[in-house]
């Protein structure tokens, strides 16, 4: 059961995926009354626990099941003391929906089909459209949902927000912005789009014992898209480590970054590795920038590079019986500038695993992207926001839509790991599979964020070389880890409090007392 639990908490589906999923289940027997009676129980149970027996509710009733379900929700509210009303704009309901209306009309439960009459509550419960919905949503039905959003009263969703479609997150012309969303059984993706997060609120799964055996012959084995957990990304770090052991060991990490225009994202980035616990650090920045490099990071061995008359790193100059190939990893590109074309074309010819971020990205994107990620061999990951993805990728649909779809088609294309920042950020590998980071913070929306994340990667991806775990678990955990830095840190100095170098410095502070 454990087991199970953990794997329900990852699965995300699309509306064809649930409904295949359901099917079987009913195939094999369940009936259709009896799973809404358990599902709107567990419902109940829940808004119970969020407001007290004593309020007012509104049940906002669709034609379909979703709408049965919030029939259900009614009656047992109803039973459990709440002072309950119903709002049932529709005419003609589905068979199963239209018998629980008439118990709920038995019970003594009013029923109001304009929006006119509907007296006061406290919250209300969001049962008119359920997942699949494809269509958009018109008058009148629209105007009612742009007047309950109005009424500013707190809104739980059942499974999704009424309007939003279940695989994008689109706004169907219009939606409930719900202050939760008690998404039932498996998670839909369109809750883990960007675009989506307006309206969802809060968002719990109501988990209602679907057979795993079920979820699998629809999904396979391992589901192409599936949620971050703490205990997935815990799982890939490089902890404990063996009690006999060296720096080496525990990888060596090369960073090619920083023009003396662009001091600071040397030093973010270093902090970023220093942070994964990563066992050596080297640091290749222009010749200008080696003091202050060593300033910051006195354990790492910086390396001053001839630089440009910009001030961007001319050629890399390693150490004497060193080349690229000595190096774990390589991360490489925040604030390079774009002067730096020919270290991004060599450590592009390398055969080490990279991570191109920033500047790395923007000159990916000028030498063309596909063509120049077809010729390396070793391990690529980009970790572009929307704009350098569409410089990296511009024949691909826009990327603050169908985030999972974007990401799943550009890593197709290129043959490396894209981590697509946003919100919600989304991980695919050339085969399709897809990470989505759940949870975030407006927080990191600022300058240098990106730079913490370059180097953390970087440092992961290194310490992870010789061990066999996909690398785009490891970009998923590296991703995980500073969204949660930023969490923590937000909850202890506000959204503002939280730059850059502050956020590097709770990086340790995720991981003490979870490993």
């Amino acid at each position: 059961m454990l087991n199970r639990n953990k794997h329900i908490s990852q699965v995300v589906v699309t509306a064809a995926q649930m409904r295949d999923i359901e099917a079987r289940i009913f195939a094999a027997g369940m009936p259709v009354s009896a799973l809404m009676e358990k599902v709107a129980g567990l419902i109940a149970k829940r808004i119970q626990e969020i407001w007290e027996p004593s309020n007012h509710v509104g049940i906002l009733t669709g034609p379909g099941h979703n709408g049965g379900d919030g029939l259900v929700v009614a009656r047992e509210l109803h039973f459990r003391g709440y002072d309950v009303w119903i709002y049932l704009p529709f005419d003609k309901l589905k068979e199963l929906t239209s018998q629980h209306l008439q118990y709920a009309q038995s019970l003594g439960i009013p029923c109001y089909q304009e929006i006119e009459q509907l007296p006061d509550c406290d919250f209300l419960v969001d049962g008119l459209f359920g997942f699949g919905l494809e269509r958009e949503i018109t008058d009148p039905i629209a105007s009612v949902i742009n007047q309950l959003n109005e009424w500013n009263k707190p809104i739980i969703s059942i499974d999704l927000p009424s309007g939003l479609h279940t695989d994008t997150g689109e706004v169907l012309g219009t939606a409930i912005r719900a202050n939760y969303t008690l998404c039932l059984g498996l998670w839909k993706q369109g809750l883990l789009q960007d675009q989506a997060l307006d309206y969802i609120g809060k968002a719990e799964l109501i988990d209602f014992d679907i057979p795993w055996a079920d979820v699998q012959a629809v999904l396979g084995d391992v589901p192409k898209v599936k949620r971050i957990t703490p205990t997935t990304a815990l799982s890939t770090l490089p902890l404990p480590r063996p009690p006999v052991t060296h720096k080496y060991k525990e990888g060596h990490l090369l960073l090619i970054c920083g023009s003396r225009r662009y001091a600071g994202g040397a030093i973010l980035t270093a902090l970023g590795a220093r942070g994964s616990g990563v066992g050596m650090l080297s640091i290749a920045v222009p010749e200008s920038l080696k003091q202050l490099l060593v300033s910051h990071l006195p354990e790492a061995l910086v390396i001053g590079c001839p630089e440009t008359e910009t001030g961007a790193i001319a050629q890399l100059q390693l150490p004497e019986n060193t080349n690229l190939s000595s190096f774990s990893a390589i991360a490489c590109g925040p604030g390079l500038t774009k002067d730096a074309i020919s270290i991004v074309q060599e450590v592009l010819a390398s055969d080490r695993p990279l991570v191109l971020d920033a500047d790395g990205l923007n000159i990916l994107a000028q030498l063309g992207t596909i063509l120049t990620l077809q010729q390396r061999q070793a391990a690529t990951v980009l970790t572009p926001h929307t704009g350098e993805f569409h410089r990296l990728f511009p024949d691909i649909a826009d990327a603050k839509g169908d985030r999972v779809k974007a990401v799943q088609e550009a890593a197709a294309q290129s043959g490396a790991v894209v981590l697509l920042k946003g919100a919600r950020t989304a991980i695919a590998n050339p085969q399709g599979s897809v990470w989505i980071n759940p949870e975030s913070t407006p927080a990191l929306a600022r300058g240098g964020s990106g730079d913490v994340l370059t180097g953390l990667l970087g440092g992961l991806l290194a310490q992870a070389v010789n061990k066999a775990i996909p690398v785009e678990d490891i970009v998923a955990t590296a991703a995980w880890w500073h969204g949660q830095a930023g969490i923590l840190a937000a909850s202890e100095r506000t959204e503002l409090g939280v730059d850059a170098f502050t956020l590097s410095q709770y990086l340790l502070k995720v991981i003490v007392g979870r490993s």
